[in-house]
Protein backbone atom coordinates (compact mmCIF):
# COMPACT_ATOMS: atom_id res chain seq x y z
CA UNK A 1 0.00 0.00 0.00
CA UNK A 2 1.34 3.41 -0.99
CA UNK A 3 1.15 5.98 1.83
CA UNK A 4 0.26 9.51 0.75
CA UNK A 5 2.94 12.17 0.97
CA UNK A 6 1.74 14.98 3.26
CA UNK A 7 5.15 15.94 4.71
CA UNK A 8 4.97 19.55 3.52
CA UNK A 9 1.21 20.08 3.66
CA UNK A 10 1.25 22.28 6.78
CA UNK A 11 3.22 25.53 7.19
CA UNK A 12 6.62 24.85 8.77
CA UNK A 13 8.29 27.35 11.09
CA UNK A 14 11.67 26.19 9.79
CA UNK A 15 12.31 24.24 6.62
CA UNK A 16 15.20 21.83 7.08
CA UNK A 17 17.31 20.46 4.27
CA UNK A 18 15.75 17.40 2.65
CA UNK A 19 16.93 14.06 4.06
CA UNK A 20 16.07 10.49 3.16
CA UNK A 21 14.97 9.64 6.69
CA UNK A 22 12.17 7.39 7.99
CA UNK A 23 9.46 9.97 7.35
CA UNK A 24 10.50 10.30 3.71
CA UNK A 25 10.99 6.55 3.28
CA UNK A 26 7.43 5.91 4.48
CA UNK A 27 5.92 8.06 1.70
CA UNK A 28 8.68 7.98 -0.91
CA UNK A 29 6.83 5.86 -3.47
CA UNK A 30 3.95 8.35 -3.53
CA UNK A 31 6.28 11.36 -3.35
CA UNK A 32 8.44 10.49 -6.33
CA UNK A 33 5.60 9.31 -8.56
CA UNK A 34 3.71 12.57 -7.94
CA UNK A 35 6.82 14.75 -8.23
CA UNK A 36 8.77 13.39 -11.20
CA UNK A 37 7.03 13.35 -14.59
CA UNK A 38 7.35 9.97 -16.27
CA UNK A 39 8.93 8.28 -13.27
CA UNK A 40 7.02 5.03 -13.74
CA UNK A 41 7.92 4.90 -17.43
CA UNK A 42 11.60 5.51 -16.68
CA UNK A 43 11.66 2.72 -14.07
CA UNK A 44 9.91 0.33 -16.46
CA UNK A 45 12.35 1.08 -19.27
CA UNK A 46 15.36 0.65 -17.00
CA UNK A 47 14.31 -2.99 -16.80
CA UNK A 48 13.94 -3.20 -20.57
CA UNK A 49 17.38 -1.65 -21.15
CA UNK A 50 18.96 -3.90 -18.52
CA UNK A 51 17.52 -6.97 -20.23
CA UNK A 52 19.11 -5.82 -23.50
CA UNK A 53 22.56 -4.97 -22.11
CA UNK A 54 23.05 -7.42 -19.23
CA UNK A 55 25.94 -9.76 -19.96
CA UNK A 56 26.13 -13.32 -18.59
CA UNK A 57 27.92 -13.73 -15.26
CA UNK A 58 28.13 -9.99 -14.65
CA UNK A 59 26.93 -7.53 -12.03
CA UNK A 60 24.20 -4.91 -12.35
CA UNK A 61 24.43 -1.98 -9.94
CA UNK A 62 21.57 0.22 -8.75
CA UNK A 63 23.38 3.16 -7.13
CA UNK A 64 21.07 5.17 -4.90
CA UNK A 65 18.45 2.44 -5.05
CA UNK A 66 16.03 4.03 -2.51
CA UNK A 67 13.11 1.58 -2.21
CA UNK A 68 14.42 -0.62 -5.02
CA UNK A 69 12.10 0.29 -7.89
CA UNK A 70 14.84 0.07 -10.53
CA UNK A 71 16.31 -3.02 -8.89
CA UNK A 72 12.95 -4.80 -9.06
CA UNK A 73 12.42 -3.68 -12.66
CA UNK A 74 15.74 -5.24 -13.61
CA UNK A 75 15.17 -8.32 -11.48
CA UNK A 76 11.97 -9.14 -13.33
CA UNK A 77 13.38 -8.65 -16.83
CA UNK A 78 17.03 -9.69 -16.98
CA UNK A 79 17.45 -13.14 -18.53
CA UNK A 80 21.25 -13.37 -18.93
CA UNK A 81 22.59 -16.27 -16.89
CA UNK A 82 24.63 -15.82 -13.74
CA UNK A 83 23.85 -12.16 -13.10
CA UNK A 84 23.68 -10.45 -9.72
CA UNK A 85 22.21 -7.06 -8.81
CA UNK A 86 23.98 -4.88 -6.24
CA UNK A 87 21.53 -2.34 -4.77
CA UNK A 88 23.22 0.48 -2.85
CA UNK A 89 21.88 3.34 -0.76
CA UNK A 90 23.41 5.32 2.12
CA UNK A 91 20.05 5.89 3.86
CA UNK A 92 19.32 3.16 6.39
CA UNK A 93 15.56 3.76 6.24
CA UNK A 94 15.57 3.35 2.47
CA UNK A 95 17.70 0.22 2.29
CA UNK A 96 15.67 -1.48 5.03
CA UNK A 97 12.41 -0.91 3.12
CA UNK A 98 14.12 -1.98 -0.09
CA UNK A 99 15.14 -5.25 1.55
CA UNK A 100 11.57 -5.78 2.79
CA UNK A 101 10.25 -5.43 -0.77
CA UNK A 102 12.91 -7.79 -2.10
CA UNK A 103 12.11 -10.39 0.57
CA UNK A 104 8.48 -10.40 -0.58
CA UNK A 105 9.33 -10.43 -4.29
CA UNK A 106 8.92 -13.80 -6.05
CA UNK A 107 11.67 -13.22 -8.65
CA UNK A 108 14.81 -15.29 -8.16
CA UNK A 109 17.63 -13.18 -9.64
CA UNK A 110 20.20 -12.67 -6.88
CA UNK A 111 20.20 -9.24 -5.24
CA UNK A 112 22.65 -7.95 -2.64
CA UNK A 113 21.74 -4.78 -0.73
CA UNK A 114 24.42 -2.48 0.66
CA UNK A 115 23.94 0.45 3.03
CA UNK A 116 26.91 2.45 1.79
CA UNK A 117 27.88 5.77 0.25
CA UNK A 118 28.00 5.19 -3.51
CA UNK A 119 31.21 7.24 -3.66
CA UNK A 120 32.88 4.41 -1.73
CA UNK A 121 31.47 1.51 -3.76
CA UNK A 122 33.96 -0.49 -5.83
CA UNK A 123 32.39 -1.18 -9.23
CA UNK A 124 33.65 -4.33 -10.95
CA UNK A 125 32.56 -6.83 -13.61
CA UNK A 126 29.55 -4.61 -14.35
CA UNK A 127 27.47 -4.77 -17.52
CA UNK A 128 24.79 -2.33 -16.30
CA UNK A 129 24.99 0.54 -13.81
CA UNK A 130 21.87 2.54 -12.92
CA UNK A 131 21.78 5.96 -11.27
CA UNK A 132 18.09 6.84 -11.14
CA UNK A 133 17.83 10.46 -9.93
CA UNK A 134 20.89 9.96 -7.71
CA UNK A 135 23.86 11.89 -9.13
CA UNK A 136 21.99 15.17 -8.48
CA UNK A 137 22.45 14.62 -4.73
CA UNK A 138 26.24 14.35 -5.00
CA UNK A 139 28.32 17.54 -4.82
CA UNK A 140 29.08 18.71 -8.40
CA UNK A 141 32.83 18.70 -7.81
CA UNK A 142 32.67 14.97 -6.91
CA UNK A 143 30.59 13.80 -9.86
CA UNK A 144 33.40 13.26 -12.34
CA UNK A 145 35.17 10.93 -9.91
CA UNK A 146 31.96 8.91 -9.47
CA UNK A 147 31.51 8.66 -13.24
CA UNK A 148 35.13 7.59 -13.70
CA UNK A 149 34.74 4.82 -11.10
CA UNK A 150 31.64 3.57 -12.89
CA UNK A 151 33.32 3.67 -16.30
CA UNK A 152 36.38 1.83 -15.04
CA UNK A 153 34.22 -0.91 -13.50
CA UNK A 154 32.12 -1.54 -16.61
CA UNK A 155 32.84 -4.37 -19.01
CA UNK A 156 33.36 -3.51 -22.69
CA UNK A 157 29.90 -2.85 -24.10
CA UNK A 158 28.56 -2.13 -20.62
CA UNK A 159 26.17 0.75 -20.02
CA UNK A 160 25.33 3.47 -17.55
CA UNK A 161 21.64 4.38 -17.31
CA UNK A 162 21.50 7.88 -15.84
CA UNK A 163 18.26 9.71 -14.99
CA UNK A 164 18.45 13.23 -13.58
CA UNK A 165 16.63 16.47 -12.99
CA UNK A 166 18.29 18.80 -15.46
CA UNK A 167 18.60 22.54 -15.88
CA UNK A 168 18.51 24.53 -19.10
CA UNK A 169 21.17 26.94 -20.27
CA UNK A 170 18.44 29.30 -21.49
CA UNK A 171 16.97 31.32 -18.60
CA UNK A 172 13.61 31.59 -20.37
CA UNK A 173 13.49 27.84 -21.05
CA UNK A 174 14.47 27.05 -17.46
CA UNK A 175 11.70 29.27 -16.10
CA UNK A 176 9.20 27.64 -18.46
CA UNK A 177 10.12 24.13 -17.38
CA UNK A 178 10.01 25.10 -13.70
CA UNK A 179 6.52 26.52 -14.22
CA UNK A 180 5.33 23.44 -16.11
CA UNK A 181 6.79 21.17 -13.44
CA UNK A 182 4.87 23.08 -10.77
CA UNK A 183 1.71 22.65 -12.83
CA UNK A 184 2.42 18.92 -13.06
CA UNK A 185 2.66 18.66 -9.27
CA UNK A 186 -0.55 20.64 -8.79
CA UNK A 187 -2.25 18.19 -11.15
CA UNK A 188 -1.04 15.38 -8.86
CA UNK A 189 -2.78 17.00 -5.89
CA UNK A 190 0.05 18.99 -4.33
CA UNK A 191 -0.83 22.42 -2.94
CA UNK A 192 1.18 25.58 -3.55
CA UNK A 193 2.51 25.49 0.01
CA UNK A 194 3.66 21.88 -0.45
CA UNK A 195 5.40 22.77 -3.70
CA UNK A 196 7.07 25.83 -2.19
CA UNK A 197 8.23 24.17 1.04
CA UNK A 198 9.54 21.08 -0.77
CA UNK A 199 11.46 23.31 -3.20
CA UNK A 200 13.04 25.15 -0.29
CA UNK A 201 14.05 21.92 1.43
CA UNK A 202 15.80 20.69 -1.72
CA UNK A 203 17.49 23.97 -2.61
CA UNK A 204 20.83 23.15 -0.97
CA UNK A 205 20.61 19.40 -1.48
CA UNK A 206 19.68 18.76 -5.12
CA UNK A 207 21.94 20.55 -7.60
CA UNK A 208 20.93 20.03 -11.22
CA UNK A 209 23.08 20.42 -14.30
CA UNK A 210 22.39 20.82 -18.01
CA UNK A 211 22.17 17.87 -20.37
CA UNK A 212 25.18 19.29 -22.19
CA UNK A 213 27.24 19.15 -19.00
CA UNK A 214 26.20 15.57 -18.30
CA UNK A 215 27.07 14.44 -21.82
CA UNK A 216 30.40 16.25 -21.75
CA UNK A 217 31.31 14.55 -18.47
CA UNK A 218 30.39 11.14 -19.84
CA UNK A 219 32.58 11.74 -22.89
CA UNK A 220 35.46 13.00 -20.75
CA UNK A 221 35.57 9.89 -18.54
CA UNK A 222 35.64 7.67 -21.62
CA UNK A 223 32.14 6.62 -22.74
CA UNK A 224 32.11 6.08 -26.50
CA UNK A 225 28.58 7.43 -26.91
CA UNK A 226 25.59 8.73 -24.99
CA UNK A 227 21.99 9.31 -25.99
CA UNK A 228 18.96 10.93 -24.39
CA UNK A 229 16.16 8.35 -24.35
CA UNK A 230 13.66 10.22 -22.14
CA UNK A 231 13.02 13.93 -21.62
CA UNK A 232 9.99 15.58 -20.01
CA UNK A 233 10.23 19.18 -18.82
CA UNK A 234 13.31 19.35 -16.57
CA UNK A 235 13.77 15.59 -16.21
CA UNK A 236 15.83 13.43 -18.54
CA UNK A 237 17.43 10.01 -18.85
CA UNK A 238 20.56 9.08 -20.77
CA UNK A 239 22.16 5.86 -21.93
CA UNK A 240 25.97 5.86 -22.02
CA UNK A 241 27.86 2.97 -23.63
CA UNK A 242 31.44 1.92 -22.94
Amino acid sequence: MRHKDTLYSSPLAEIADFKFDKSVASVFADMINRSVPGYGLVVDQIGVLARHYAQPNSRLYDLGCSLGAATLSMRHRVIAAGCEIIAVDNATAMIERCQDYLDKDPATLAVQTLCQDIRDVAISNASVVVMNYTLQFIAPEERSAVMQTIYNGLLPGGVLILAEKVSDTSVAQEQLFQSLHADFKRAQGYSDIEISQKRSSLENVLVSESLQMHRQRLETVGFSQSAVWFHCYNFAALLAIK
